[in-house]
């Protein structure tokens, strides 16, 4: 195969036409000179001296310089030393560097040499005749537009037009349609004219020219910064057109404008039908399939929304279809007759546009790949398609019919399955037929557009008053994205009124005012913001007025006057007041396109208005319609629904669980973990596992009561089932399916330092897995999809064919290694966890052993439940500036968020940063109050910053969320104001970075961070900072020190404990319980309940104790007290609290008989009680009241809920020696109250006791927590309750139940989801109500007997003691697993 060798090099005098040369290797080196020196080199030899000389050196010279380069390649390299080519750069714009020529052959020039297959950056202009540079206009002849050839100096050196403003255009006819690679601009020679920027359009007719966008949104092209300097720009996408047009937008403001160019590119040849309503049928060859892979492309334009493009159809009925439906390409799917076809996707928009789109569609199996220019769409067909082969392909005529709802345009390069179809209809072949008319052409009609971009925009047009003096008559038809604009308006000559068409709401609207009041109005159509062409007529005949959109008649009135035009009428807008009296505009601009002007039947030449002779008009883009849709493809992520107005696009997020501009941030925490370390307790939560990834949320349970925050997914059955013979069934299998999708539940474990699921079997004469060596009778499915086949049991190890029993070594035969296998007619059982998680969850269970008629078995398989985020505590420590993480480039092109948390001691530093040619990305603390986000996308630097009125180098965690996308760039800063800046309406879009992403630092190794930076993701991806840290010098895994940032979530005396990934709330010293020691440990009383704690002795103070930090023991002789405690209760007199010690002192809390609270102190056993009332009174009114009493030494301080503090001074000495006992409740030993409360103290106390306080002692909490290990005692019925809660203090208090639609609301801030799986638990608490109501009504009979008071009392929410070591409620695993139990006993007190 012949190579190719492509020589460049740039000389400081560059000829006009060559950019690069493609040479064979194979070339006589002399005849390959020659052929230069004739064909191109000659006209440059006054451009390049040292050229020219070399060209004229003897024929001896040239042997010794052939001598000294021997092989081809030598050769080539010196013939490439000769050559003075002018060489844009490609890619971005930017100046062609010059380089001198050498002036003798042996010294080396600047080269660049590489081989390519294919070259398209031939020049395209410079050969052109002048009769193919056309303008808006020129300054003089010798600025016409065919002096505008790069490196010329002809004329005057290029072209100029005779007004320097936007209006004016350089157009040129590449002769044939042609593929445009690059172009490249300059300045006219030796003037100061030039442009700064530019607009590239390109057309195949001469009109309807559309613009060149670079990544579909960047209109501008970067010009010049002299007259000399040769600007090239590399296209992105290379355009296939025949005609180019330049439009200047900036020029030197010290000149004017002034222009040389030069297009490169190849040419382009391809065989293009016209349809008609007709089109193309292939049919495939007969006999089998060999490969289930099929493959169409082309290229269409249409000037019609609507017709069916392709339609393949095969066997069964079945067909999948691709029809233009309002500019939309759909995709539908036929079932078998008589099925209706149904959509499975839309692509692209405004196809309708007369211009050349691009379609593919690929099919592999059930999988269809279908692309529309640049927007692509996955498909997975239904199940009926699998194994559906094609046998038939119309193109452009639905079953080879001819019809109206056919596609009628133009196509190109029809290929399937590598046939090129239009090649095979010219040769006849008898697998394609035509139907209808198709021609071997594109004929496409004119209609010239008009574009109305901005708020300056207007069209003005003369009106002839003679042709119609008693009437008028307009139509255009006009398609927009906005709601609301001027389409027209004009003057009424005699009347003194005026006429307003506008659009209002997306209907049509027409006012006639007089004498600033309405004289009539209309209204027509609906919806008319949707993009779509809509025509309108506006007529007035015979004192008829009527308005009608798209051929319907919307609104008929009769006038009372005639109506007609002044002299000039005015669409979508109106001059600048101080330019026209005679328009007025109180409807805001239009934005549109509008074409088919006419004017009493007669169309309105469009191209004389641009040509200045007919009419007025400004910043209009006229012959083309420069439409864009923002929403196609949407920007808008995660399901977010997009609407557009003319220049912006809007997202709607609700719904959808995520926010910001586009969708992308998630409003979710990503675990458990992370819920409750803001602050949350137990419940229902969304989490979104990947956040701004694509899983979406899901709803879980979160357990937050124990050590470790538990996950909790449940399934479908986790219920313990039975499981009994049937006839003819010898296995019995169940799935189980659960309540998250496959994705998010793959990733909740794959994200937890440990997941678990119980699965347990108990059976009777029923075996389970027999023996190793035999094949197991039951087994289970597990891990993704579907699962894998395991043969274990729970609590074995994976492959290990045992169960738990097996594993330990005390089964109940120990031949066997599970107890079923003994298969005995006892019950057994065998269960444990499943901890393996690539076994997880379970999926599905068979049971084998249940076909004998004496086999009985249960299964129960519990819900998934996982604890840990290892992304949440993935860390990283800094400890110098120098230090850093490097990984690979972040690639966020359209949408990058990053979120991290940091804490630090330093001033300042950078926390990640990556670079690329141009663009970057940074955030850092730039002062100790500030943090910045700081990036360029090609627009120039951007900076977002986020003040703190504190210092941010507190060494406390700091939350930091940053998010660009292709609307603004916004910084969050824990709980500060979001931070906004707008993105430019037509600015860069992708964010193209090439560096490594440094992470704690720079590549300059300066303004490091010093520091911890924890659980850093990028759009949702979690990079593992522990892993890179552990191999880089300078930084250290993990950061210790939670608890300076967390510590103040642990709150009622609760203590923070560290750990190493996370804090623990130490509750031991607090009278509440739960994961902040915030939940509060409330019990009902009866008359016959006593909880009584005992206190050490004297002589076991030097003792050491391995009790609980709940049942911590007080000192015996205390100099002041802390005393705290809530009740409810409506009975007075009653005792809440009282303690007794062995030198006959004492301490009693009650309510007295006027229900007001005293404090009887004791302090001295030869002196009476010292009394001291609160003013307070009516506390015994069945609602929750908080008390607390402070002494030190003799005094005294009281506090009653929220009422102003009572202070008391003592009489005693202050002190309280030797105390022996606290008794809550009924006082069963009289010898230890005092003789004034023995009545009161045996009587005991009906209500409600919560969060009981006497010091570090906690008497309450621990006979409900911890009665083995505390020094307490109860006696009679002690039932725990919430009663003690503020919700509950509220009986009419409404439950927050939060579903998905709500979002967001308080779930997205964090708060739990109540009642969001229903429970049978109120079942369960009915019948303890109406056990403790028996047991409370025979109380009752004799409290009334021994006190004749009477009181009723209701508690809501109670259980049993919890006998367990637990902080809070313990998770239920009832039929719901994922609810706490909610039982609602009623409770009587007298």
């Amino acid at each position: 195969m012949m190579q190719h060798i492509r020589a460049i090099i740039t000389c400081q005098s560059p000829p006009p036409s060559l950019s690069s040369l493609s040479l064979p290797l194979s070339i006589p080196p002399l005849s390959l000179l020659s052929g230069l020196r004739r064909s191109l080199l000659e006209p440059e030899r006054r451009s390049c001296p040292s050229l020219s000389r070399f060209l004229t050196m003897d024929s001896r010279s040239r042997s010794r310089s052939r001598s000294r380069s021997r092989g081809a390649a030598g050769i080539i390299v010196q013939v490439a030393l000769l050559l003075c080519i002018s060489g844009g750069t490609t890619g971005e714009a930017r100046p062609v560097q010059r380089w001198k020529c050498p002036s003798a052959p042996a010294a080396h020039g600047v080269l660049l040499i590489r081989t390519r297959a294919e070259v398209c950056d031939s020049p395209l202009v410079s050969n052109l005749p002048p009769a193919s540079f056309r303008s808006s206009s020129q300054l003089s002849g010798s600025h016409a537009p065919g002096f505008a050839k790069l490196n010329r100096r002809d004329g005057a050196g290029g072209w100029s037009p005779l007004t320097s403003d936007r209006y004016q255009w350089l157009e040129v006819d590449l002769g044939q349609r042609t593929k445009i690679a690059a172009v490249a601009t300059q300045g006219r020679y030796g003037s100061s004219d030039w442009l700064t920027s530019y607009l590239l359009m390109f057309s195949d007719t001469g009109h309807n020219w559309k613009q060149y966008r670079q990544e579909d949104s960047i209109g501008s092209f970067p010009g010049n910064s002299n007259a000399d300097t040769v600007v090239q720009y590399k296209l992105q996408q290379a355009a296939v057109a025949r005609f180019l047009r330049l439009l200047p937008l900036h020029w030197n403001p010290s000149g004017r404008i002034g222009l040389r160019l030069e297009a490169y590119g190849c040419p382009y040849t391809s065989d293009v039908l016209s349809l008609g309503g007709g089109g193309l049928v292939y049919g495939s060859s007969p006999g089998p399939r060999r490969s289930s892979r099929d493959v169409v492309s082309l290229e269409f334009k249409t000037a019609r929304s609507c017709g069916t493009l392709l339609q393949a159809d095969g066997g069964g009925g079945l067909g999948l279809g691709l029809e233009l439906q309002r500019g939309k390409l759909l995709l539908l799917t036929r079932g078998p007759p008589p099925s209706a076809p149904r959509r499975v996707a839309s692509l692209g928009s405004l196809l309708d546009d007369q211009q050349w789109h691009r379609l593919a569609v690929e099919r592999r199996g059930s999988q269809l790949n279908v692309t529309v220019d640049e927007h692509a769409e996955r498909v997975r067909m239904p199940a009926a398609f699998d194994g559906w082969e094609a046998e038939q392909l119309s193109v452009g005529a639905a079953r080879g019919l001819v019809s109206e709802r056919n596609f009628r345009g133009c196509l190109e390069n029809l290929v399937y399955n590598g046939l090129d179809l239009m090649e095979s209809l010219r040769n006849k072949e008898r697998r394609v037929t035509v139907v209808g008319n198709v021609t071997f052409s594109c004929a496409e009609s004119v209609s010239v557009a008009v574009t109305f971009p901005g708020p300056q925009s207007f069209l003005q047009l003369p009106w002839a008053t003679s042709s119609s003096p008693e009437g008028v008559s307009v139509g255009f038809q006009f398609r927009t994205w906005n709601d609301a604009g001027l389409l027209l308006t004009f003057d009424l000559p005699e009347e003194g009124g005026v006429v307003w068409l506008y659009l209002s709401e997306a209907r049509l609207r027409l006012q006639i005012r007089k004498g600033g009041r309405a004289l009539l109005e209309l209204s027509a159509g609906s919806a008319l913001n949707d993009g779509q062409w809509h025509s309108v007529e506006l007529t007035s005949r015979r004192g008829r007025l009527t308005i009608a959109v798209d051929t319907e008649e919307g609104g008929v009135a009769h006038a009372g006057l005639p109506v007609s035009a002044g002299s000039q009428l005015f669409f979508g807008g109106c001059p600048a007041a101080e330019d026209s009296q005679e328009c007025k505009n109180p409807f805001g601009v239009f934005q549109g396109c509008m074409r088919l002007l006419r004017l009493e039947d007669q169309p309105v030449d469009l191209i004389r208005v641009q040509q200045r002779l007919l009419g007025n008009y400004s910043h209009l883009q006229i012959d083309m319609c420069g439409i864009i849709d923002r929403c196609s493809p949407s920007r808008c992520e995660h399901g977010g629904r997009c609407s557009q107005s003319w220049s912006v696009f809007r997202c709607n997020c609700s719904a959808s669980g995520y926010s910001g501009a586009t969708c992308h941030s998630s409003v979710y925490e990503q675990s458990c973990e992370a819920y409750k370390h803001n602050g949350n307790t137990s419940g229902h939560f969304y989490i979104d596992v990947d956040g701004s990834g694509p899983i979406g949320p899901q709803l879980v349970y979160c357990n937050m009561t124990e050590e470790n925050t538990w996950m909790v997914i449940r399934h479908n059955n986790t219920q313990l089932t039975g499981v009994r013979p049937s006839a003819g069934v010898d296995q019995h299998s169940v799935h189980f399916d659960y309540s998250t999708e496959e994705e998010q539940l793959l990733a909740v474990i794959s994200q937890s330092e440990h997941c678990e699921q119980e699965l347990s079997y108990r059976c009777r004469k029923s075996r389970l897995l027999n023996t190793p060596e035999g094949s197991p009778f039951s087994w289970w499915l597990g891990g993704p999809g579907s699962g894998r086949v395991q043969t274990y049991w729970g609590g074995a190890q994976p492959g290990s064919r045992q169960c738990a029993c097996g594993l330990q070594g005390d089964c109940v035969d120990p031949q066997h290694y599970c107890n079923c296998d003994a298969d005995r007619a006892e019950w057994a059982e065998d269960s444990g966890l499943l901890t393996h998680e690539e076994s997880l969850p379970v999926r599905s269970l068979v049971l084998g052993d249940i076909q004998r008629a004496v086999s009985e078995a249960a299964y129960r398989v519990g819900p998934l439940r996982c604890y840990g985020d290892k992304n949440f505590w993935n860390a990283a420590f800094f400890d110098k500036e120098t230090s850093y993480l490097h990984f690979p480039t972040f690639h966020g092109e359209l949408s990058a968020d990053i979120s991290f948390l940091f804490k630090t001691t330093a001033p300042s530093g950078v926390f990640l940063e990556n670079l690329g040619i141009k663009d970057f990305i940074r955030i850092e603390l730039s002062s100790p109050t500030r943090v910045a986000f700081s990036l360029d996308v090609g627009d120039g630097p951007l900076e977002v910053r986020v003040e703190s009125a504190v210092p941010l180098n507190d060494d406390r965690w700091h939350r930091v969320r940053a998010e660009r996308n292709v609307m603004e760039t916004s910084l969050r800063l824990d709980g500060l104001p979001v931070a906004r800046r707008g993105a430019p309406a037509d600015g860069h879009l992708h964010l193209q970075l090439n560096s490594q992403l440094f992470v704690g630092g720079t590549a300059s190794r300066q303004k490091g961070f010093r520091g911890c930076i924890r659980a850093l993701q990028l759009n949702g991806v979690t990079l593992d900072l522990e892993e890179r840290a552990s191999i880089t010098p300078g930084v250290r895994a993990g950061c210790p020190g939670h608890c300076s940032s967390y510590g103040s979530l642990c709150r009622n005396r609760g203590r923070c404990a560290e750990r190493a990934n996370g804090f623990l709330c130490d509750c031991g010293l607090s009278a509440y319980t739960g994961a902040f020691c915030h939940t509060e440990v409330s019990a009902s009383f009866l008359p016959g309940t006593t909880v009584s704690y005992t206190f050490k002795q004297p002589h076991e103070s030097g003792r050491n104790s391995s009790a609980r930090p709940s049942s911590i023991y007080s000192d015996t002789t205390l100099r002041g007290e802390d005393v705290s405690l809530s009740f409810r209760t409506t009975q007075s007199p009653a005792l809440l609290l009282y303690v007794s010690s062995h030198r006959g002192e004492s301490l009693a809390l009650l309510l007295n008989k006027h229900e007001a609270l005293e404090v009887r102190y004791k302090l001295d056993g030869s002196r009476g009680a010292e009394v001291l009332r609160s003013g307070g009174r009516s506390l015994a009114d069945g609602r929750l009241h908080a008390v607390s009493v402070r002494r030190r030494a003799d005094a005294v301080t009281l506090q009653i809920d929220r009422r102003p503090k009572e202070d008391f001074n003592l009489t005693a000495d202050g002190e309280f020696n030797a105390i022996r006992s606290l008794v809550l409740g009924r006082v069963h030993d009289s010898e230890d109250v005092d003789p004034d409360l023995s009545r009161l103290a045996s009587l005991g106390f009906t209500g409600c006791l919560s969060v009981v306080r006497f010091n570090s002692v906690s008497p309450l909490k621990a006979a409900l927590l911890h009665p083995h290990t505390s020094p307490v005692v109860v006696t009679g019925p002690l039932v725990r309750s919430t009663c003690g809660s503020s919700a509950s203090a509220n009986p009419h208090a409404a439950q927050d139940t939060r579903h998905l639609s709500d979002r967001p609301g308080s779930v997205g801030s964090g708060q739990p989801l109540v009642n969001a799986v229903r429970t049978d638990s109120a079942l369960i608490g009915g019948l303890i109500a109406v056990a403790i109501f028996v047991l409370a009504s025979g109380l009752a009979i004799t409290a009334r007997f021994l006190c004749r008071r009477k009181g009723t009392y209701r508690n809501q929410e109670a259980e049993g003691v919890k006998r367990e070591d637990s902080q809070d409620l313990t998770f239920t695993s009832q039929r719901d697993s994922q609810s706490v139990s909610t039982e609602n006993p009623k409770e009587y007190f007298i």
